[in-house]
């Protein structure tokens, strides 16, 4: 067992014989008939006796009555991140890992790839291919590359898995304290402004090679009808740009972005995106290694997932197989894909 798991093995010990002996006080019952102490006393014990046994409290610095510390009741900033970074730095996943002057081996950490986004006539769909790479060596088929971070935003991401994966989960709770702070939800505009900013602070670790590039698309019910899907293109160093229609990023965003070009119309129904959307990264598996098609034999499909006035749906497993069916039937007769329309 780990000298970890005997401490707190040995501490709950103590603790459950100290308030044992305490409540045997004024009782004239045998030791095996004495009530057990109840749980929240139970858990108040343990907190203070391993807040002194380990010299501090939980995270944050807990004091030792359970309390929160002082940091937690400080005025200040609405973001998480800034308040993560004044008084535990240790734990953002945007800082950096390696000296300085290190650089990352290309094949050393597993990178995705190619995700794109699109505006329709209902919204904003987002959709990613499965496969994750490191250099040349396929590490995962099955990566789940489009993520809700609330009601009415996606974000998609290519490079680096574990810092994308980390950043996201960060982005969320960075939206869900803003709005517990304000009392009201971030704006579109501002979910991606601020979404910039931490790529910014990721920027040292890009470039040691651990480059994360996002996509973020959401409804924006403040906007006319009509153009309340939004999408938001970023670079490495926080640039944030955004798209017209549609945007693609990762390895094979080239061949997915010509493929757009010709597919593309504005007003497109939901099945039509999502078929186009499929259709490019048909494509972009064609030319980019990195990239991953439909797996008809293993049964793995792109993520297809769209953003609506209803909210942040996933299409069904069942259609997007109904989908990458529909594009290997079609490759079939016309290998190069479906052609613009004149």
């Amino acid at each position: 067992m780990p000298a970890s798991s005997r401490d707190h093995t040995s501490v709950d010990g103590e603790v459950d014989r100290a308030l044992a002996r305490r409540g045997a006080k004024g009782h004239d019952r045998d030791r095996t008939d004495r009530p057990r102490p109840d749980a929240p006393e139970r858990l108040k014990a343990r907190r203070a006796h391993r807040g002194r046994a380990h010299g501090k409290g939980g995270i944050m610095g807990e004091r030792e009555e359970g309390r929160l510390s002082e940091e937690f009741f400080t005025p200040g900033s609405s973001s998480f991140t800034e308040f993560l970074a004044g008084y535990r730095p240790e734990l953002l996943s945007t800082r950096s890992m390696l000296p300085d002057g290190v650089r990352f081996p290309a094949d050393g950490a597993p990178h995705g790839t190619t995700v794109l986004a699109l505006t329709y006539e209902d919204g904003v769909l987002v959709a990613g291919d499965r496969r994750a790479t490191a250099g040349m060596n396929i590490v995962q088929r099955d990566l789940r590359k489009v993520h809700p971070v609330d009601e009415y935003t996606a974000v998609a991401f290519a490079g680096t898995v574990g810092l994308a994966l980390e950043m996201i989960k960060l982005f969320r709770v960075e939206l869900e304290h803003f709005e517990k702070m304000e009392g009201a939800p971030m704006s579109l505009e501002a979910r991606a402004n601020r979404l910039s900013g931490m790529l910014r602070q990721n920027l040292a670790q890009a470039m040691q090679g651990l480059a994360v590039v996002p996509l973020l698309a959401g409804y924006d019910p403040a906007r006319p009808e009509g153009s309340r899907g939004r999408v938001f293109g970023f670079d490495v160093g926080g640039g944030r740009y955004e798209a017209r229609g549609f945007h693609v990023e990762g390895s094979g965003s080239p061949y997915a972005r010509g493929a757009l070009k010709k597919l593309y119309r504005p007003g497109m129904s939901r099945r039509e995106a999502a078929l186009a959307a499929v259709q490019s990264l048909y494509d972009a598996a064609d030319d980019d290694s990195a990239t991953a098609g439909p797996d008809l034999t293993r049964r793995i499909y792109p993520i297809v997932a769209i953003v609506t006035e209803d909210g942040y749906a996933q299409f069904p497993e069942t259609e997007t197989e109904e989908l990458s069916r529909e594009t290997v039937r079609q490759r079939q007769q016309r290998p190069d894909g479906p052609v613009a329309r004149v």
